[in-house]
């Protein structure tokens, strides 16, 4: 396009950057020069001389990633100068789901609260990997329509009925032939299912449930706040686990699953021959006997 121009740190070195910078936009004001993954640049810090006198009529946008630059350098403290400074923190897993309604709200789509929660557990909190697969939703649904499960299944491809949530809160309810089938599901689709992901949900899960045992009494409001809960939807499957799970139960819960974690990493245990779905099924077995 006119006036924009992209590149990226591996492909160019900073003389590249600085005649890009230097160009007149063409009948506008301002042209805008991207620079992408700034961190592989090896020239980078000789764009110190264009970063004191850069061209007015140039938006210069560097993408710095994967590494926190140093703002107390010499060529940091020039751009704290020159330059507007965004550091851009990635988002903590609990905020990710609040995250996707609002993105969705501006695409002018709702999405309930489980449906996020479930998009945010299989997608993590890598927002560019997230924004990917809500944009395919985006595209798909009408302005106005709500996200269900059934349209994450079938434009995401998480299934509605047999993930880490039906699976933690199977557990949480001791329903022990819904947590076989979603085993057996999980054992058809090891890859969409690691252990790795299953453990910390389920680790996540029952460390607030062990904590509502301490919380008995309290209202709600400050309950949430403990369990670091955006919404009081969730609360009840918390609560219905603990009535399932004595504390006593919870405290043997977390110490299989951190086992089960070791295991499945090799500590102390020799998973040559064991796939993953055999320790999960194994870990489950142990939790709901």
């Amino acid at each position: 396009a006119f006036n924009q121009t992209i590149l990226y740190g591996k492909e160019v070195d900073f003389k590249a950057v600085i005649d890009a910078a230097r160009r007149y936009p063409m009948m506008a004001q301002r042209q805008v020069v991207l620079l992408k993954e700034a961190q592989e640049m090896q020239t980078f810090a000789q764009l110190q001389s264009y970063f004191e006198q850069p061209a007015a009529t140039t938006v210069l946008v560097i993408c710095y990633k994967h590494k926190k630059f140093n703002l107390n350098s010499t060529l940091g403290k020039v751009l704290k100068a020159q330059a507007v400074v965004l550091d851009a923190k990635s988002l903590y897993d609990n905020q990710v789901p609040e995250w996707i309604a609002g993105y969705l709200q501006a695409q002018k789509l709702k999405i309930a609260p489980q449906a996020a929660a479930l998009v945010a557990e299989y997608l993590g909190n890598d927002l560019s990997k997230v924004v990917n697969e809500l944009d395919k939703l985006a595209l798909n649904v009408p302005a106005g329509s709500e996200v269900t499960p059934a349209l994450i299944e079938q434009h995401i491809g998480i299934s509605r009925e047999y993930n880490v949530f039906e699976l933690q809160n199977a557990i949480g309810q001791r329903n022990i032939r819904k947590a076989n089938l979603i085993l057996r599901y999980f054992a058809s689709n090891p890859k969409k299912n690691p252990m790795i992901m299953v453990v910390g949900t389920l680790y996540n899960f029952f460390s607030k449930v062990y904590l509502l045992h301490a919380l008995q009494g309290q209202p709600d409001k400050e309950v949430l706040s403990a369990l670091q809960l955006r919404s009081a939807y969730f609360l009840k499957d918390y609560r219905l686990a603990a009535r399932h799970f004595s504390k006593r139960q919870v405290e043997k819960v977390i110490g299989l699953l951190r086992e089960y974690d070791l295991k499945s990493k090799g500590v102390e245990f020799n998973t040559t021959g064991t796939p993953d779905t055999e320790l999960m099924r194994e870990m489950v077995w142990k939790i709901l006997h």
